[in-house]
């Protein structure tokens, strides 16, 4: 990455963090409101992060010999699968909360979980893929790119919006007060509200900077004889490490060993692509499919 790309991602993240001073002031969980037409943050990043993830795709597809038209439909089928997903494993999750207030559930701009939408998305993207005779490796060679920083830019959109996706109370420097979250200002594992003063770990940007660095790596070895898969492999490994390591400031409740759901699922995304890395990936881009 270039000097001017480097000072410009440190100055997105001085704007985001805001620490020159109040660190709420970062925070615009409803960007405006038209009559009863409400726009959210969240939502507004969102559509950023899918038409980052489109560019990216339409470059791969382009660049690989494929369609670059097809880029609107494996987005948008990806995008779509990806949120019914997420909110599909937020609500399993939550079940019990679910029974008794369901529509707090559904109609809300909060409440997604990332394994969720991560297998949801994919799906969805492969059956795009698949339809259209696009050999699955080099789909997901293509793919995994743009997912990286789609998924960074998502996380914009959670620490704008004050989603509850916050980390651990600290004393750091940059820690982040999200006194106008969405959610509220509140523990999200138990609802009580955070005493003033409290400042918390930016999790949503530490999980952007690990975005933007997997980015890179994939970005800078795309074009590489590797085997069809290594990139998508490689995602895997480095998305679930990056996931395993930002945990450890989460407040997520841990299920086994010490570690949470979102850990032991960094462990399983790692392994896998490890396994696959050693065995040297589809030597055969036409097995690939």
């Amino acid at each position: 990455m270039k000097a001017g790309g480097v000072n410009f991602a440190v100055l997105s993240v001085r704007v985001l963090l805001n620490t020159e001073g109040s660190f709420s002031r970062s925070m615009y969980p409803v960007l405006f409101q038209f009559g009863p037409i409400t726009i959210y943050s969240f939502g507004a990043f969102m559509a950023l992060a899918a038409l980052a993830g489109a560019w990216v795709v339409q470059l791969e597809l382009k660049r690989n010999g494929y369609n670059p038209e097809l880029t609107s439909s494996i987005v948008f089928t990806a995008v779509v699968a990806g949120l019914v997903g997420a909110r599909l494993l937020f609500i399993f999750e939550e079940w019990s909360n679910f029974l008794r207030s369901p529509w707090d559930y559904i109609f809300t701009g909060a409440g997604f979980t990332w394994y969720g939408g991560f297998f949801g998305g994919a799906l969805g993207a492969s059956w795009v893929v698949c339809k259209n005779k696009i050999p699955w490796h080099r789909a997901a060679d293509i793919i995994a790119p743009a997912a990286a920083i789609a998924y960074g830019i998502g996380r914009i959109g959670c620490h704008v919006a004050g989603d509850g996706d916050w980390g651990r109370v600290t004393d750091v420097p940059w820690g982040v007060a999200y006194t106008r979250a969405i959610i509220g200002w509140v523990d999200p594992s138990t609802g009580v509200p955070y005493p003033p003063g409290v400042r918390v770990h930016p999790t949503p940007i530490y999980e952007f900077i690990e975005s933007v660095i997997i980015f890179g790596i994939l970005w800078s070895l795309r074009k590489k004889n590797y085997p069809a898969g290594t990139m998508f492999w490689l995602c895997l490994i480095l998305t679930g490490l990056a996931r395993f390591v930002v945990e450890f400031w989460r407040i997520n409740p841990a299920i086994g060993f010490g570690l949470t759901e979102a850990q032991w699922f960094g462990l399983a995304f790692a392994a896998v692509g490890l396994i696959q890395l050693a065995r040297g990936g589809v030597r055969n881009p036409k097995q690939a499919s």
